[in-house]
């Protein structure tokens, strides 16, 4: 008979207990081997924060520097980029600016740089036509930035004489964008 096996006819016999056994041991790591996962996991938290931080501000960064507990992340840019951009990645040049409206006339401008539109959304009215008489505080276009709509105003009323943006136009700040005859 094998061993194991019990005589038919009989109750199984109880397994053997197996022997017992000592987790086998650890592999040798450096006393700060756990902080160091732990570390690394701070230092790429920080790493996507920076990288994040350089690519929402305007202009270059001279000097970055993050904390996280006890780990800090520091990086400084001297000189000039290491490569250079090349013209298909350079901002493409403003267009020429909007005539201004002569001088008995006032003239709505663009609160920031962005896209102007003069309808709520594609293919709905004009806030304004020419023509159209607008109140001081009344919107008479939205200038998109960073997908948000910024609504452009008129501080003082007038008659609508002439749109000097077109719609979808890219425009600066302090740009004309509506001329008004004071009324």
């Amino acid at each position: 008979m094998s061993a194991g096996a019990s005589p038919v006819g009989s109750p199984p016999s109880p397994p053997a207990p197996a022997p017992e056994q000592a987790p086998a041991p650890a592999p040798e790591q450096a006393p700060d081997a756990e902080a160091g996962r732990g570390t690394d996991a701070v230092l790429a938290g920080l790493r996507r924060h920076a990288r994040h931080l350089v690519a929402e501000l305007p202009g270059p960064l001279r000097r970055v520097r993050l904390r996280g507990g006890d780990t800090v992340l520091e990086v400084e840019w001297h000189g000039t980029p290491a490569e250079p951009v090349s013209a298909a990645d350079a901002v493409r040049p403003a267009p020429p600016p909007a005539a201004a409206p002569p001088p008995d006339r006032y003239a709505v401008r663009s609160p920031i740089v962005g896209t102007f539109h003069r309808a709520p959304e594609p293919g709905a009215a004009p806030f304004v036509a020419v023509g159209d008489l607008v109140r001081p505080g009344q919107v008479v276009g939205i200038v998109e930035a960073m997908k948000l709509m910024n609504e452009v105003s008129a501080e003082r009323g007038g008659r609508v004489v002439e749109v000097l943006a077109t719609d979808g136009q890219p425009v600066e700040y302090d740009q004309p964008l509506v001329a008004l005859d004071p009324d």
